[in-house]
């Protein structure tokens, strides 16, 4: 198993009984708890642990950092440890959608520290449901291990300093929401409406067909022309709160484009500061 972007629900099933596999259910929804921590005690992946994306994979406690701050390090790493995850393990998470709430957030934290074989399920659970694949209501036994022995990469998140001192530069910071929030039409869950000035908008839902993630090459063709001649790792990706900015990260690197960092504090984070610009 060296899956480290995306594996398909019929692969994952032919390794549920693999030792060095770990499962991680990640399902987040803003007003559904069914789709959250309840839906995962009535039925999950066989051996998944639950990861919630406000608990266990932010900090709600710092201020002016977004709606979802990344979680303190070492709390994570012993969460990992909790988890009974390693460096060793093969790691696959999945949500209850198209891996953007709060899969991908789950993969790119990993990612953060350092471990390359971390996958999330293509689809989803919809897609493992599709084929009847098996699930379990019990709770997973879980052999904990040692605190995860590692430190987030710093390099790889952009903060709002980053961001203000390149505000005269356009198309490197990419913005994954949808295009009507984008523009400012409408603001479902901010104070603010708008955009970072010089963004770029790419919805991540252009990065789907029919809920799983677009072939890889056609992908390439899409986003490539887009970084305008730059290398990949100078572009920095962003949504509303730096979680489904890592959906678009992982479209990235499943497309062979690799190296684009997150904004993480995202829009949420942008206007906690009002001295901060917005477009329109």
């Amino acid at each position: 198993m060296k899956w480290t972007t995306l594996v398909d629900a019929a692969t994952l099933a032919k390794a549920l009984s693999d030792d060095g596999l770990r499962i991680v259910d990640a399902r987040y929804s803003l007003s559904d708890s069914a789709l959250r921590r309840e839906g995962y005690a009535q039925s999950h992946l066989p051996g998944a642990v639950y990861a919630d994306l406000d608990q266990d994979l932010s900090d709600l406690g710092k201020p002016g950092l977004g709606r979802h701050p990344l979680p303190d390090e070492a709390v994570f790493a012993r969460k990992l440890g909790e988890w009974g995850i390693t460096p060793e393990h093969q790691v696959v998470v999945y949500d209850a959608g198209d891996g953007s709430m709060a899969a991908a957030r789950f993969w790119w934290l990993l990612k953060l520290l350092g471990h390359e074989r971390v996958a999330v399920l293509d689809g989803g659970l919809p897609a493992w449901r599709a084929l009847a694949l098996p699930e379990s209501s019990e709770a997973s036994a879980v052999t904990q291990a040692a605190v995860y022995p590692a430190r987030f990469d710093s390099a790889a998140v952009v903060d709002a300093g980053e961001v203000q001192s390149r505000l005269g530069e356009q198309g490197w910071l990419w913005d994954a929401r949808a295009a009507e929030r984008f523009r400012g039409e409408v603001e479902p869950l901010d104070s603010v409406a708008g955009h970072v000035p010089g963004a770029l908008n790419r919805p991540l839902s252009l990065n789907l067909h029919e809920g799983r993630f677009k072939p890889a090459a056609q992908l390439r063709g899409e986003l490539e022309p887009l970084l305008s001649g730059r290398a990949p790792g100078e572009i920095v990706v962003m949504c509303g709160s730096g979680v489904t900015a890592c959906h678009l990260l992982l479209a990235l690197e499943h497309a062979g484009l690799h190296g684009a960092r997150v904004y993480a504090g995202s829009w949420s984070g942008w206007i906690s500061d009002p001295a901060r610009p917005i477009a329109r």
